[in-house]
Parts: C-alpha cells; sequence; structure tokens
C-alpha cells in the first residue's frame, strides 16, 4: 500500500468516525472500535482543555488575585461536576447495556429519567452558591481582597450550574449510545462560543464577563443537544413519554449515580483541600502558580479522559451483549494506548515546564511556584493515564461503587493526610502538596489494577 493511499485511507477514517454514523461495537475489529469512539471523544475534551488554557490566559491578565478566584471558584466548581459526572456516569452505563441489548427505546427512556434527576440537583446547588458566594471563598482560604473581587465571579459560575450538569450528562447518554460525534459537536459549540466570548467580555466586565461566557457558552451546547435529542437524529430519541416518572428507573439510575457522584466528589474534594493548602502555606502567589500549573495539567488529562471513555461505552456495550471476553480486551488495548499518550506528556512536563508556564504570567514568583508544581505533578502522569481506564471500565460496567472506595483511601486516607504531613510536620509548605499527588495516583493505579483483572465487574446487572 503507498503513502497516498494509507492516508486516504486514514483520512476516510477519521472522517466516518466525525460523522456519528451508526455502529455496532459489540462485534468487528476492536482497534478500529477504539478509535472510531475515540476519535471524537479526544477531539471533544481536547477543545475543552484549550478553553482552560485560554480562560486562564486572558483571566491573568487580571493579576493575581483574579488567577486566585478563578483557582478557588473553580475547586468548588468540581463539586458540581462531580454531580455532573456521576449522573452522567450512570446514564452513560445504562444506556451502552440498553444499546448492547439493541434496545434504542429503553435506552431513551433511561436518558430522560437521568434528566430529571439532574434538575433537582442542580436547584439546590445553584441557590448555595447564589446565596453563600462570599462565604465560599472565604472558606477556601482565599484574602480579603480576592472575596472583594472575586464574589460577583463565583455567584455568576455556580448560579448557572445548570448548564454545566446538563452539558456533561447528556454527553454522557451521547457517548453510551455510541454516538461520540454528536457529544464533541455539543461541547465544541460551547467551548467555541466561550473562546470567542471570553477575551471581548474580559476586556468590557472585568473577571465578571468571564463567568457570563462560560454559562452561555455551555448553555448554547445544551440548547444544540436538546434539538437533537428531540429530533431524534441519532439512534437516540426522547418523546413526552420518556419523561414520565419512572421510579424503578430513578431508583437503578440512583444505585450507580450516588457511588459514581461521591467518587469524583471525593477526588475533587481532595483537590480543594490541596487547593486551599497552597493559598495557606504558599500565599497567593502560590496559590495563582499552583492554578496555572493545573489548568496545564487538565489541557493534557482531558484527551487521555476521552480515551477512557471509548472504554467505558465498549465495557458497557459489550457486556449488555454478552461479549465478555471483547470488553476485557478493549480495556486492555486502550490502556496501552492511554500509557503511551501521558508518558510523552510526563516527559513534556518535567523537561518544559517552565517554557509552558512562561505563557500565563511575568511574576517570578508565580512561575517559580508554577513550574515546580507542574514538574512535581507531571512526574507521575503515566499513572493518570492507566488509573483513568482501569475506573472508567468498571463505572462503564456499572460497578462504581468499587472505584469510589479506591478514591477514598487513595485521596482522602492518603494523599490528605501525606500533603499536610509534607506540608506543615516536615515544613516543605506548598511543595509538600504538590508531592502528595503524583504519589496518590500511583497508588491508586495499582490498586485499580487489581480490582479490574478481578473481574468482579463482568457479573454486575444494570
Amino acid at each position: 500500500m503507498t503513502s497516498i493511499s494509507k492516508t486516504s485511507k486514514v483520512i476516510s477514517f477519521i472522517r466516518q468516525s466525525l460523522n456519528g454514523e451508526q455502529q455496532d461495537y459489540t462485534q468487528g475489529s476492536i482497534p478500529r472500535a477504539v478509535f472510531l469512539l475515540a476519535i471524537p471523544m479526544i477531539l471533544e475534551l481536547s477543545l475543552e482543555s484549550v478553553f482552560a488554557v485560554v480562560d486562564m490566559f486572558f483571566v491573568s491578565k487580571l493579576g493575581e488575585n483574579a488567577i486566585a478566584t478563578v483557582g478557588l471558584t473553580e475547586s468548588v466548581v468540581m463539586i458540581v461536576y462531580s454531580v455532573a459526572i456521576g449522573l452522567s456516569t450512570a446514564a452513560s452505563a445504562i444506556v451502552a447495556r440498553r444499546i448492547g441489548e439493541k434496545n434504542p427505546e429503553a435506552a431513551g427512556h433511561a436518558g430522560a429519567q437521568a434528566l430529571l434527576v439532574s434538575f433537582a440537583a442542580t436547584v439546590v446547588i445553584s441557590a448555595v452558591g447564589i446565596l453563600f458566594a462570599d462565604d465560599i471563598l472565604s472558606l477556601m482560604g482565599a484574602s480579603t481582597e480576592v472575596v472583594r473581587d472575586g464574589a460577583i465571579f463565583t455567584r455568576i459560575m455556580l448560579g448557572g450550574s445548570v448548564a454545566i450538569m446538563l452539558l456533561f450528562l447528556i454527553n454522557g447518554i451521547f457517548r453510551g449510545a455510541g454516538d461520540a460525534a454528536m457529544a464533541m459537536r455539543s461541547l465544541w459549540i460551547a467551548s467555541i462560543i466561550n473562546i470567542v466570548l471570553c477575551p471581548i467580555l474580559i476586556h468590557f466586565l472585568g473577571l465578571k464577563g468571564a463567568a457570563i461566557a462560560t454559562v452561555i457558552g455551555r448553555s448554547t451546547g445544551v440548547l444544540y443537544q436538546c434539538y437533537h435529542l428531540f429530533k431524534g437524529s441519532g439512534i437516540l430519541k426522547f418523546s413526552k413519554v420518556n419523561f414520565s416518572l419512572d421510579i424503578e428507573l430513578i431508583k437503578s439510575i440512583a444505585v450507580i449515580a450516588w457511588p459514581a457522584t461521591f467518587q469524583f466528589i471525593i477526588a475533587s474534594g481532595s483537590w480543594i483541600v490541596l487547593t486551599r493548602l497552597v493559598a495557606e502555606t504558599g500565599g497567593t502567589s502560590a496559590s495563582a502558580g499552583y492554578q496555572i500549573a493545573f489548568r496545564n495539567f487538565v489541557f493534557f488529562i482531558l484527551p487521555a479522559w476521552g480515551l477512557s471513555n471509548a472504554a467505558a461505552t465498549l465495557v458497557g456495550q459489550n457486556l449488555g451483549a454478552n461479549q465478555i471476553a471483547r470488553a476485557e480486551q478493549s480495556v486492555i488495548l486502550t490502556t496501552k494506548y492511554n500509557a503511551i499518550f501521558t508518558a510523552l506528556v510526563m516527559l513534556l512536563f518535567i523537561f518544559c515546564s517552565r517554557p509552558i508556564v512562561s505563557v500565563f504570567s511575568e511574576d517570578e514568583a508565580v512561575l517559580g511556584f508554577a513550574t515546580q508544581a507542574l514538574e512535581i505533578i507531571g512526574s507521575g502522569y503515566i499513572f493518570y493515564g492507566v488509573a483513568m481506564v482501569m475506573t472508567q471500565a468498571l463505572n462503564g460496567a456499572g460497578d462504581t461503587k468499587i472505584p469510589t472506595l479506591i478514591n477514598f483511601v487513595c485521596f482522602w486516607l492518603f494523599q490528605i493526610p501525606l500533603s499536610y504531613l509534607l506540608a506543615k510536620g516536615f515544613h516543605l509548605n506548598a511543595t509538600g502538596a504538590f508531592i502528595a499527588v503524583p504519589a496518590a495516583q500511583a497508588l491508586l493505579t495499582i490498586i485499580a489494577w487489581y480490582y479490574f483483572k478481578k473481574g468482579n465487574w463482568k457479573k454486575i446487572k444494570v
């Protein structure tokens, strides 16, 4: 085969993955299935990570107080993401099973019931964010100046959390159905609008403009999702009857969703504790540097998360089709791909941290902390790649309790105590908090691999 024909074949394959054509992922080549799902999932989350970096670039021009505000707020918004991802995990697992069983009507019904649950959860979160924005920033260790300047940003971001919740939940439904291209397009629309509006609104409205741009972008993405769900242009189509309250199905969703929600609350909660510890022991410069490093960390971890989501979909659909060996093979193959990618990123972070973070600030104190944080956290990057595939495979099977237990042990019983011991007991300050991150992730990888190989996830019924 000539190089031209090979290139043409690759381009044709990529085009097929992005067109959103209906595929049966329970048969045929496993590598082909992985990449048909993974390419749009990686592109979906890549633009989201681009926005995270672009947003930090423009916010950083407003000074260290603005950087700290965004970082502290987003640590709390991670709880919203946790609830959204928890519900998304449950919806995706059930939808994938029903699609694997060749029952798209039941898949649509499950997705609609998950939407009803999400609305109830969002009302509570939005109300708390609107009423207690100042207190939330203070609780996170923000200075008086940061609270004064940043409360409006926090209020808008948490008040608009319904857009975050629905965007991630509905994309989980699309991914469970194997329609990764639709999930990609909706998040691309949201992110592109964010990227365009962010510098414009920041210029006219300051930090408040960044929050408004985010809410507008995500809301537009949700409208696009809803249009296609009700139009039924893919394998799924929602109708009014799907939204008739189904208590038994809601209970099934809750059984999977609550551990998945706590799974991510535990993980994001540990990041909140570390964020506060860094601010407490290193001051505003350390907090700003940590947030710059964290944004770059997210920039590269989201594509790896896209590969992991492909594994979750393949596990759910193949278990639904009773193709257990194929489900396991899909995870092993995806793990290899993710390990290669994250190993390359790890080398980039270890040897090129300073040039990367220099784009975001000229303050030497901030750059020093950002460089150190990225080097230390990045040193364990390969562990993130392997662990996320293992945990997503368990989640895709509907076995959300085991990853939740693993997260609790590794983050709350290991990472948080270790970070305080190193930061305060050994007087390493913010550096101690940085060191605890890759140490905990290495432990998580080992335990997650053990439970995956044990194989109890193959027997889960959803």
